[in-house]
Formats: C-alpha cells, sequence, structure tokens
C-alpha cells in the first residue's frame, strides 16, 4: 500500500507579510518625501529652521495622537479593514500637501500654519497603520517568527529611506516639489486596493492558505476573542511603563535619522543638494539589511534563551554599540567615514526596535493592536521632540553635543531593559 503524501505548509502567510511590506514601506514614503521637500519649500516660503522643524514635527504629532486609538480600533473591528481606510485617508491628503500653500485655509492661518494642518492629518492617517500591521503579523505568523515577520516594519524603513530621498529630489528637481506629493498620494491609492483584494483579516478566511498552514499558525494559540481591554492590568508593575521610555528614547534618536540627516549633510557636512540625498539613504540601507538580521538573531537568542533574555541580549549589545558609534560619527572629520558611522548606528537602533516592536504580540494574543499603539504613541512622541529639540541643541551647544544626548539615550534603553520582562502576559 502507497504511504500517503504529506502535504506540504503554504506560505500565504508570507505573501501577506510582504504586502504589509509594501504598506508600511509607503508609510515611510510619505513620511520621508517632506524631508527633502522641505528645502525647497523653505526657500520659496522664506520659512525658518524652527518653522521646518515644527512641521516636520507636525506629522509626528499627528501621528502619535492616534496610535492608541487606532490600535484599539483595530482589536474591536478589525485590522485588515481600518488599515484600509487609514491608506485611503493618509494618501488623500499627501497628496493635498502640494496645494497646501493655495487653500483658502492658507490666507486665513498662514502658509506655514496650513501646511503643518495637512502634515497633522497624514500623521492621523498614518497612526492606526504600524499597530494594525503589528497585530496582523502577530495573527498570521507562528510565534517563532514572529519577530522576523515584524523585522518587516523595520525593512520598509529601510526601503522608503532608501529609494525614497533621491527618488523625490529627482522629481522635485524636474518638476517641482508639488507633482512628488501628487504622485506619492496616487501611489497610496494604487497600494490600498491591492491590499483590498489579495487580504482577509484571519488565516482561515483565506481561500490559499491550506489545513497544513493553517495548523502551523494556529496549534497552540488561544482562539481569538473580543475581550474588554484591560488597561490597568497593562500598567500594573514596571514592565510596560519602563517599554513605554524606552519606546520613547529609541523613537528620539530614530527620528534624528529620519527627519534632520538630510539637511545635517547639506547645511553642516556641506554636501550638495542631490549629493546629500544619495548619501543620506546611507542609514536607511543599513536598517534595511540590519532589520531582517536583527529579527532572526532576536528569534534565535529567544529559542536558545527563551524570555527575558532571549529578547533582552539583541537589544543589550546594539543599544551600546549604538551609542558609541554615534559618538564617533558625529567627531569624526571625514565626512564619508562619519556617515558609514552614523549608518551603523541607525542599523544598530533598528536591531534594538525590532526587539521592542515584538514585544506586544510575546506579550499578549488579543490585545496586541491595543499594546503596539500604546508602544508606538511613546516611540513617536519622542520623534515629535526630537526634530525641534535636536536643531535647538545643535544651535546652542553644537551637532557634537546634539549627537551626544541621543547616544546618551541609547545607555539609558540599555538600563531600562533590565525591568522590562515579555514573559510576563496580560492576558
Amino acid at each position: 500500500m502507497q504511504a500517503a503524501v504529506e502535504i506540504q505548509p503554504t506560505r500565504v502567510r508570507w505573501r501577506i507579510a510582504g504586502l504589509l511590506l509594501i504598506v508600511v514601506t509607503l508609510t515611510f514614503i510619505d513620511r520621508f518625501n517632506m524631508n527633502v521637500a522641505a528645502k525647497y519649500i523653505q526657500q520659496e516660503f522664506g520659512l525658518t529652521n524652527l518653522q521646518i522643524g515644527s512641521l516636520l514635527s507636525a506629522f509626528v504629532l499627528g501621528y502619535a495622537v492616534l496610535q492608541t486609538p487606532g490600535g484599539w480600533l483595530g482589536d474591536r473591528l478589525g485590522a485588515r479593514i481600518v488599515l484600509l481606510v487609514s491608506i485611503v485617508w493618509w494618501s488623500v491628503f499627501t497628496a493635498l500637501t502640494a496645494w497646501a500653500p493655495n487653500l483658502p485655509l492658507a490666507q486665513w492661518i498662514g502658509i506655514p500654519a496650513a501646511f503643518w494642518l495637512v502634515r497633522f492629518a497624514i500623521g492621523l492617517g498614518e497612526a492606526p497603520a504600524l499597530p494594525n500591521v503589528n497585530k496582523i503579523l502577530g495573527r498570521w505568523m507562528t510565534p517563532g517568527e514572529r519577530a522576523r515577520g515584524n523585522s518587516l516594519i523595520l525593512a520598509g524603513v529601510g526601503v522608503g529611506g532608501t529609494f525614497t530621498p533621491p527618488a523625490i529630489a529627482w522629481i522635485m528637481t524636474n518638476w517641482g516639489w508639488r507633482l512628488s506629493f501628487v504622485a506619492c498620494g496616487a501611489l497610496g491609492l494604487l497600494i490600498a486596493a491591492l491590499w483590498h483584494w489579495n487580504s482577509t483579516e484571519r488565516p482561515e478566511d483565506h481561500p490559499g492558505v491550506n489545513a497544513a498552514e493553517l495548523s502551523l499558525i494556529t496549534t497552540g494559540r488561544p482562539k481569538a476573542k473580543k475581550l474588554p481591554t484591560p488597561w490597568a492590568r497593562m500598567f500594573r508593575g514596571a514592565n510596560l511603563p519602563a517599554l513605554m521610555l524606552s519606546n520613547f528614547l529609541v523613537g528620539y534618536v530614530m527620528y534624528i535619522f529620519y527627519t534632520w540627516f538630510f539637511l545635517y549633510l547639506v547645511n553642516v557636512r556641506h554636501f550638495a543638494v542631490m549629493s546629500g540625498s544619495y548619501w543620506s539613504t546611507a542609514p536607511f540601507v543599513a536598517i534595511l539589511i540590519a532589520a531582517p538580521l536583527g529579527g532572526h538573531f532576536s528569534d534565535l537568542m529567544l529559542l536558545r534563551f527563551g524570555h527575558p533574555w532571549g529578547r533582552r541580549i539583541p537589544v543589550l549589545a546594539c543599544t551600546v554599540l549604538c551609542g558609541l558609534l554615534i559618538i564617533s560619527g558625529s567627531r569624526i572629520d571625514n565626512p564619508y567615514a562619519a556617515i558609514v558611522l552614523f549608518a551603523l548606528a541607525a542599523g544598530s537602533n533598528c536591531v534594538t526596535a525590532v526587539s521592542q516592536w515584538t514585544l506586544p504580540n510575546d506579550i499578549s494574543e488579543h490585545h496586541a493592536g491595543s499594546l503596539a499603539g500604546v508602544l508606538n504613541t511613546t516611540t513617536n512622541l519622542g520623534g515629535a521632540l526630537s526634530p525641534v529639540l535636536t536643531p535647538y541643541i545643535a544651535a546652542r551647544w553644537g551637532w557634537i553635543a546634539a549627537f551626544d544626548v541621543a547616544a546618551g539615550l541609547m545607555v539609558v534603553v540599555f538600563a531600562l531593559w533590565f525591568l522590562i520582562h515579555p514573559e510576563r502576559r496580560i492576558d
């Protein structure tokens, strides 16, 4: 009698992860396009560095405001549909950026304020994205694949940051900054349609998932339930507060690369605009490489040591490394060597973020969206402070001092992780 042929699991979960990588990349394209456009907008409308810093922070403030409500909505209404609405919202306002100076609103409150409000609205639209991406990945990936799956979120930072500055600079040089925002908005609506037609809320609802893959994903996992969010239990003890502060500090350092690195190269290291746009992608190339490597390393350490050290070891190593690289990069005279050191620092920061971003699904199956929203709120509050405080410190004490502050914050993250225990679940 012929032995039954074992059915191999399909790999639809990785197709879903690939779609989410595209979505996350779009979020960072629409976040970074203003970093390049800021120079052109500053010249055209005579904005000060402080006004530009405020404009860069507007997105992050809106982004921080709806993180927790956006994650909670995903827990209650379904992460897939919330993500779809989010993509459409921010894509429309991204395109609207091109007309911000000409809106009737600009005549009443001024052009800088009109830009600020449109960017704030884009941040509100993007806010639910990452908490719900995190929840979808937690639902679709096996526990041993979570860090690798979530590393795609940070890989999206790398892809968006690598290709956006030169692409946007090229469009702006040839056709002006307005067309770049229209093109980004149209791309977003196309990706929204792609997500709508190729995704489902749960693995069991997807026609391409076979029984073997479904068993692989769901074995040992509690059945999804819509339970009241245990806010009081979340904040009991030092675990979540320490993780929130760690996210805040990592976000502060991360947003120096997101917002000021291009202008630092052009204004401080004296690169030409196009040259600076290319070299400013170096940290994001490092992030693109470090994200999957960090995810693999985090999952490997988890299998080897379990909680809490499996998630803790990559963070402890990379926080110290990041701080040392930032200190070295800010002091070295050779601008190209400085770029390499800063890029490696960004990659080290990314590995820390990968482990932190995995924790909502480690801590809770049912409330991962709400947890991710809380944590990403603090990440982006740090990110909102960074674009304003960094140039202030640089103007008062110099850029080396501004980078020293960032390095010191990574040492604080190192200490905080001795208080963080991913094994203390809230379900």
